[in-house]
């Protein structure tokens, strides 16, 4: 089985991380750990002229997403799974689908914030995105990291 396990840096992708864990099995499951790094659109007022500063921000985000990448990778690997991990740069919602379906992955696992109302709205809900237009199934974990840890 092909699951690809989206992350981002919150407690929500630590719980979708730890439903892999407890609800697959290492000798049947192949693990795509993907984080997604938003590109800088509109840079801040501070760095207008200054491309080198705006580069150099995207650098050291693209290698924040692979430090957490390689440390949900780590703990995947000890629990006996096969892990492929993957930086990519775009917007979160359309590259988790886009990868999932080239990978040609069975599941994919997102945590959700659980935003409702103005909130989502305002805010966009990545995890539905995926859900409603994913090539497969979707599990959302919806739980806090600490949430998922009591039960």
């Amino acid at each position: 089985m092909k699951i690809l396990l989206a992350i981002d840096d919150s407690k929500f992708s630590e719980a979708a991380t730890q439903v892999a864990l407890r609800e697959l099995r290492p000798d049947r499951t192949e693990v795509c750990v993907l984080n997604v790094v938003e590109p800088i659109l509109a840079p801040p007022y501070e760095y207008i002229g200054d491309v080198e500063t705006l580069n150099a921000e995207q650098q050291k985000t693209l290698k924040h997403g692979k430090e957490m990448v390689g440390r949900t990778q780590q703990l995947l690997e000890r629990a006996g799974f096969k892990v492929h991990p993957v930086v990519e740069e775009g917007d979160p919602k359309s590259t988790i689908i886009d990868y999932a379906s080239h990978w040609k992955a069975d599941l994919i696992i997102v945590g959700s914030h659980g935003r409702r109302g103005l909130d989502r709205f305002l805010m966009g809900s990545v995890a539905e995105a995926v859900a409603r237009h994913a090539p497969c199934s979707v599990l959302i974990s919806r739980r806090s990291f600490g949430a998922a840890a009591e039960h």
